[in-house]
């Protein structure tokens, strides 16, 4: 790792801890050169996933159209925002973990549903409908 100080090539590593739940690494490094300190930090690259839609058409996955679709179902039910919320960062976690990277957008809807009948069967019902 190239030294932000003095350019050089080397270094090595004197501290190295997870952290953000596991997903990433923070280095503490010391150049061999000028024994300055400095951090870097490691991450998995997420593969995009794609949505298939009807038509054919690929877009990026966007969690965010999700969320929103869900809290307007919800919008004059007693759910927590924070279950909302968990239980679409479960679903996106899931979609992350299927082997192809390309998604029908009726799977994603039929995720959607279920979710929503876990958490509140009046929503549920009104979106079904």
């Amino acid at each position: 790792m190239k030294c932000p100080f003095c350019d050089y090539d080397e270094s090595k590593v004197v501290d190295s801890r997870p952290v953000e739940e596991g997903t990433m690494i923070r280095r503490r490094r010391e150049c061999i050169r000028c024994a300055k300190r400095f951090t870097t930090y490691e991450r998995i690259e997420n593969i995009p996933l794609i949505v298939v839609k009807k038509g054919g058409q690929r877009v990026p996955f966007d969690k965010n159209k999700i969320l929103n679709g869900m809290i307007k179902a919800c919008e004059k039910r007693p759910v927590p925002i924070d279950n909302i919320q968990r239980v679409v960062d479960l679903m996106e976690k899931e979609l992350y973990q299927v082997e192809d990277k390309e998604v029908e957008s009726s799977y994603i809807g039929e995720r959607v549903m279920d979710a929503l009948k876990d958490i509140d069967q009046v929503a549920y019902v009104s979106l079904h409908w």
